[in-house]
């Protein structure tokens, strides 16, 4: 798994244990910001030749939090959403991540999206990291090649998350 991620995985094991509420998050976060910025685990996890957009580098047997590598070539982006039962957290590498946070307006009903409304966009730069807990609505927008990692309370492939557009 590599040195640096090890002990990185091992440390947000003891913070979320210690703490899974908002003050252990930011912890979390703080700690990412020091593992965007480290050369030997951008190489060996986010380097030039690696391009999947999806590739889970540690799933927390006890807790069931999720470090995950993405790589997104060309522009991309996302609906407003956010991650059912769980929370996340976004943290830039290479590229530039324009994230729009989104107030909740109407919850979604039968087959139609819940409504949304934007009150605070910014800039991910490497680097930076920010936390989204349960239920914060955001949307990411990309215009070029970006390299993030994302923590995941819960590997997401296995949560049921609803629609939502903007309003």
């Amino acid at each position: 798994m590599g040195q640096v991620l090890d002990q990185f995985a091992a440390e947000c094991h003891d913070i979320l244990k210690e703490d899974s509420g908002r003050n252990g998050l930011e912890q979390v976060c703080e700690g990412l910001k020091k593992v965007l910025v480290n050369d030997e685990f951008v190489n060996e996890h986010l380097g030039p030749d690696t391009d999947s957009p999806r590739n889970i580098l540690y799933e927390d047997p006890e807790l069931g939090f999720c470090i995950v590598a993405h790589v997104h070539k060309g522009a991309s982006g996302s609906p407003p959403h956010d991650h059912g039962s769980s929370w996340a957290i976004y943290g830039q590498v290479k590229g530039t991540t324009e994230m729009t946070e989104y107030n909740l307006v109407e919850k979604p009903k039968d087959d139609q999206p819940g409504k949304v409304k934007a009150f605070k966009s910014y800039d991910l730069t490497p680097g930076t990291a920010v936390a989204y807990d349960v239920g914060q609505f955001h949307s990411p927008k990309r215009e070029g090649e970006t390299r993030l990692i994302r923590i995941e309370g819960k590997n997401l492939d296995t949560i049921k998350r609803d629609r939502y557009e903007a309003v």
